[in-house]
């Protein structure tokens, strides 16, 4: 892991996995690091510079106070600052996806493709809202084992989350209360998006319990150079990593075809 600090004076962690290729950034989704975007790395790490970053309040980022989406979408273009990477394509996952959608729209000349999986353009539904905060806080007062097994039902559905837990039991009160503020306060960016005019692929999973494949929908009909949307049968919210075998054809030829 490398580290830099923003102008603004926010440590960001990332892994700069090397290669010759074109430049990739990688967005994870919440709750989750840097280590998710391992099938990726295994698939097409030999082709592509994979710049995965950890985000505020995960892996070794740490969160210091509130923030947003925005504010991550800076930071990964600091990383690419720091890196001397003028353009690269960037891939997000769920709130990755939100991270990287602000990233074409603060910088449209820097960003040259999108990949969006499980993601939306949209505010989180009100009521979803609050039922996150609540379940962030059973899981402060009573312990996370209280809540995991459901946070791992919505995020992984079926996928074996043991690599995961325990990471997510360790995440301290007040780290979890920023991360779930900035997840669910986030403003809605889809009447912005028509302005990013580069090719993006939208993937979503028919067993996504996070997000109706609706919102994927709209996202395809919002981006101006969107693919048509690529379903994956069976694939839960966090499909980049459940269904890696699924997703990762996809985006191979994705990113063939525009880098």
């Amino acid at each position: 892991m490398a580290t830099l600090t923003t102008a603004d004076g926010q440590l960001v962690s990332y892994v700069d996995h090397g290669g010759d290729g074109p430049a990739v950034v990688l967005l994870h989704s919440f709750l989750m690091d840097v280590t998710m975007w391992a099938p990726q790395v295994a698939a097409f790490g030999d082709r592509y510079r994979l710049i995965a970053i950890d985000e505020r309040g995960h892996g070794d980022t740490p969160a210091t106070g509130p923030f947003d989406h925005w504010d991550v979408a800076r930071d990964a273009l600091a990383v690419l600052d720091a890196l001397d990477v003028p353009r690269a394509a960037v891939i997000g996952t769920s709130q990755g996806g939100f991270a990287a959608l602000r990233v074409a729209l603060l910088a449209p000349g820097r960003v040259t493709a999108l990949a969006l999986l499980g993601t939306s353009g949209e505010p989180e539904d009100e009521q979803v809202a609050a039922a996150y905060d609540q379940l962030a806080e059973v899981w402060i007062a009573q312990g996370p084992e209280s809540v995991i097994e459901a946070v791992a039902k919505i995020c992984l559905g079926d996928y074996d989350p043991a690599d995961w837990t325990p990471k997510w039991s360790a995440v301290e009160p007040a780290r979890l209360r920023l991360i779930m503020s900035a997840l669910v306060s986030r403003e809605g960016v889809l009447d912005q998006v028509g302005a990013i005019d580069v090719p993006a692929l939208v993937l979503h999973g028919t067993a996504d319990l996070a997000y109706p494949f609706a919102k994927a929908e709209a996202l395809v009909a919002a981006l101006p150079q969107a693919e048509p949307l690529v379903l994956v049968d069976g694939g839960a919210h966090f499909l980049s990593l459940t269904h890696a075998g699924d997703v990762n054809p996809h985006l191979e030829r994705f990113l063939g075809a525009t880098l």
